[in-house]
C-alpha cells in the first residue's frame, strides 16, 4: 500500500466512482482526458474487502487519479450519502495511494437515464448500466469544469467533513 497523496495530476488517466449503497460505477478516461467511457458496475456490499480490485485496476488501466461523485442537496447541504461518499473516497486514497478529488454529482443519474433513454436501452438494460454511465457523467462534468476553470476542481478527499445538512460552500 502506498501512502496517499493531495497532489492532484494535471495529466493521466482518471476514474471516476459513482459510490452507492447498491451498486458503484465506475468510468474512465484516456491519459489526454479527452474521451470518457464507462468501464463497470460493481456490487457495493463490501467495498471495504475490494481493495485488491482497486489496486489492480490502478495498475492494469494506469489510473493516476480518481474522481469521486458527491451526493449534495439542492441546497448545498450533505447528507449521510456524502459522508459514506467521503468514507469511501478517503479509503481509496489510502488503499491506492492516488489522490482523489470528491466533485458534485447533482443531476448526474438524470443525465445518464435521458442518454440511456436517447441509445434505446430497455429498462433492464438500464438497470445493469447506470451506476457506470453515471459514473461517466461525472467524469465528463469533471473534466470539463477543470478545462473551464483553468485548475483542478472538487474537494480534496482529505478534506475535513461537514456535519449532515451542513453546505459545503
Amino acid at each position: 500500500m502506498t501512502a496517499p497523496t493531495d497532489d492532484f495530476p494535471l495529466t493521466g488517466r482518471l476514474a471516476s466512482i459513482d459510490f452507492g449503497s447498491v451498486r458503484i460505477g465506475i468510468a474512465i478516461c484516456d491519459p489526454d482526458r479527452i474521451l470518457a467511457s464507462p468501464l463497470e458496475v460493481r456490487a457495493a456490499e463490501h467495498w471495504k474487502q475490494d481493495g485488491d480490485y482497486y489496486r489492480e485496476l490502478t495498475k492494469s488501466e494506469r489510473i493516476s487519479a480518481f474522481v469521486v461523485g458527491l451526493p449534495i442537496h439542492l441546497d448545498g447541504g450533505e447528507s449521510e450519502k456524502s459522508i459514506q461518499a467521503r468514507e469511501f473516497a478517503r479509503w481509496l486514497s489510502k488503499t491506492t495511494g492516488k489522490p482523489v478529488r470528491l466533485f458534485d454529482e447533482r443531476f448526474t443519474t438524470a443525465d445518464a437515464n435521458n442518454r440511456m433513454r436517447a441509445a434505446g436501452y430497455s429498462r433492464q438494460g438500464k438497470k445493469k448500466r447506470i451506476d457506470a454511465v453515471a459514473a461517466l457523467v461525472i467524469l465528463e462534468s469533471f473534466i470539463e469544469a477543470c478545462r473551464y476553470r483553468g485548475e483542478i476542481v472538487g474537494k480534496p478527499s482529505s478534506e475535513e467533513i461537514p456535519t449532515e445538512g451542513e453546505s459545503i460552500d
